[in-house]
């Protein structure tokens, strides 16, 4: 399959990278430079016309600066043909409490929300991927420049390297539509967390000020993919 990687970051690189063993990549941002030896795809340091006549767009920007108004741009170029796989996040949660899933009635206005209506708005065929704490690599829970108060409770965290394969098994299943969670299924207490990275790698550990209960399922991602996640267990995303 053709696929135009709309941002090409932490998350965005890594995943052009692995789905260009099976598909061919072209990756469009407006400031990384292609020096990386490793990346065979096409970089284009501008909007192509050939860039828009790709068969799925997977759109992973950042959410700083004029995000809604990119995000806006990027749809208007995207063809009415063409399938879309938006990364968003579960921050759309903001305000609930306990157990929640991809039914769960919001409480609030997000910005990652209005980026989901944004993309339902125009029309076309979109698979809506709302990401738990991104985690791996040089991202550990915990390890800040100084130690940092925080809110303890469950962590909705998902490593790198479940996102690329799920992602992955999304498009060879031809499953491109809809909305699902990215969180491993194993949800421990930040402070828990936190204290075992801290143990295990040698760092400050900071303190928690007060407790929230909120977990996101994934079980609608597991079933429908039949998928095990190779890091279930956010204590063991670091060893």
């Amino acid at each position: 399959m053709n696929i135009g990687m709309i941002g090409c970051g932490w998350l965005g690189k890594p995943l052009a990278i692995h789905l260009q063993k099976e598909h061919t990549i072209t990756c469009y941002s407006r400031t990384q430079k292609l020096q990386e030896k490793e990346l065979s795809y096409v970089y284009l340091p501008s909007a192509s016309h050939t860039f828009w006549e790709n068969e799925l767009f997977i759109i992973s920007i950042s959410t700083k600066d004029k995000y809604l108004a990119s995000l806006k741009d990027f749809l208007y170029l995207i063809p009415s043909s063409a399938k879309i796989i938006f990364t968003s996040s579960t921050s759309v949660y903001k305000g609930l409490e306990n157990k929640v899933d991809e039914e769960s009635t919001l409480v609030e206005q997000s910005l990652q929300k209005l980026a989901e209506e944004l993309v339902l708005s125009f029309g076309k065929q979109a698979l809506i991927l709302r990401l738990g704490g991104l985690m791996g690599e040089d991202r550990i829970a915990g390890k800040w420049k100084s130690p940092t108060p925080y809110a303890d409770g469950p962590v909705n965290y998902i490593h790198q390297e479940d996102i690329l394969i799920i992602i992955s098994k999304f498009i060879d299943k031809n499953i491109l539509q809809g909305i699902y969670n990215l969180v491993a299924p194993e949800h421990p207490l930040r402070s828990s967390v936190h204290k075992n990275n801290a143990k295990k790698l040698g760092f400050e550990e900071g303190v928690y000020n007060r407790t929230t209960g909120r977990f996101v399922d994934s079980n609608k991602l597991i079933k429908v993919l039949n998928y095990d996640f190779i890091h279930p267990n956010p204590l063991e995303f670091w060893t």
